[in-house]
């Protein structure tokens, strides 16, 4: 790790900075900046920290380009998933780059502090946060000299999440397009663009939809909660979406095309989860898939959101994602790519200790009209 980071660096000092901040990152420390945390690394003053993160010459852009190589290169499956999410930083004051009062669940209350958009990464060899994003409300946007004292470009444009998210996700596809799916809740799965941008991509997803959304596929028109209303009673599966805190997560899932069976190679569904106890607890995501799966399949890929929850829970509390004293962008982006190298390189080691399953033998596609015809009467292909 140390080396492929090291090669994004072009000095000596910079190299050895970058290398204790990162380690600091993976320290019990209880703060992850300050006088403390310098000392513990050797420094007589804290104020290398600042340096390393402000003024000293390195591309964040490159150490993050070597980080998707390095995740790649462990934790790589062929099926990994992706998964979008934002996640708040509380911070004071209102100098900080991108910082509003956005709802934090964090808080549990609208609270002061930057948003990120993240990319992770997850496989049966584990998870890590891939690609980042700040987000910056339009506030920030319409405002150049407020956006110029951060660091950025006075007319930096406003970009919605799922643009932001778009963006990273391009930037992988282009150095190794994913082969599984994407993953991510309503804020994305409401987004039409988004949507449309995968399709054309030819990449898959599951995404979380409001109950009023309007899909629009196969010359029809479908809201969410109405096809909800329809569904056959008898026609729920009980089916397991995974690990979460407390055990496996047990739901009833049911499927809905949206396309004809036969139309295509890929094809649009809703895909709807009900708890065991509460008919009225239930959520839907859209689906676009080959045609060569199954309903267990989206559940596995719908139930895997939850991971990128965890790495951000191991983010802030383990590597200081949230801990830093920066108000530039450049110095947010700094900051958060070398926690994400933290991050990747506790997930890596972690996962080297645990004995991973014998690879299953590849087995022939499995049209997914065997459940569809159990579930809803179709008729073959």
């Amino acid at each position: 790790m140390a080396a492929r980071l090291g090669a994004c660096l072009p000095r000596v000092e910079t190299r050895q900075r970058a290398q204790a901040y990162v380690d600091g990152l993976l320290s019990g420390a209880q703060r992850k900046n300050g006088w403390p945390w310098a000392a513990g690394s050797g420094d007589a003053t804290p104020y290398g920290l600042p340096h390393l993160l402000g003024r000293a010459v390195w591309s964040a852009a490159d150490a993050c380009a070597a980080l998707q190589a390095y995740v790649q290169d462990h934790l790589g499956d062929p099926a990994g998933i992706g998964i979008v999410d934002e996640t708040p930083c509380l911070k004071q004051g209102t100098h900080a780059a991108g910082v509003a009062r956005p709802y934090s669940g964090t808080a549990g209350q609208v609270a002061n502090g930057q948003v990120g958009v993240f990319l992770a990464y997850a496989s049966p060899r584990g998870h890590t946060l891939r690609a980042r994003a700040l987000y910056l409300p339009r506030a920030w946007t319409e405002d150049p000299a407020r956006l110029q004292a951060v660091g950025l470009a006075p007319d930096a444009p406003f970009a919605p999440k799922p643009a932001l998210a778009q963006r990273m996700l391009a930037r992988v596809v282009g150095a190794d397009r994913p082969r599984a799916w994407v993953v991510g809740d309503t804020v994305y799965g409401h987004s039409r663009d988004w949507r449309a941008w995968r399709e054309g991509q030819h990449l898959s997803y599951v995404l979380a939809v409001p109950r009023n959304e309007t899909l629009k596929a196969g010359g029809n028109a479908w809201v969410v909660a109405e096809v909800y209303a329809q569904l056959a009673a008898s026609d729920w599966q009980r089916l397991r979406a995974g690990p979460g805190s407390q055990g496996e997560r047990w739901y009833d899932w049911q499927c809905f095309l949206l396309t004809a069976p036969a139309a295509a190679h890929r094809r649009h569904a809703l895909l709807f989860r009900r708890s065991l106890t509460d008919p009225t607890d239930w959520r839907a995501y859209v689906v676009w898939a080959p045609r060569a799966c199954d309903l267990a399949t989206w559940v596995r890929v719908a139930g895997t959101r939850w991971r990128i929850e965890q790495a951000f829970e191991m983010a802030k509390q383990e590597v200081g994602l949230d801990d830093y004293e920066v108000r530039s962008a450049p110095g947010w982006d700094r900051h958060i790519t070398l926690a994400r190298w933290a991050l990747a390189l506790l997930s890596v080691v972690r996962a080297a200790a645990v004995p991973q399953p014998p690879r299953k033998k590849k087995r022939p596609p499995h049209d997914s009209l065997a459940t569809f015809k159990q579930a809803r009467g179709l008729a073959g292909p």
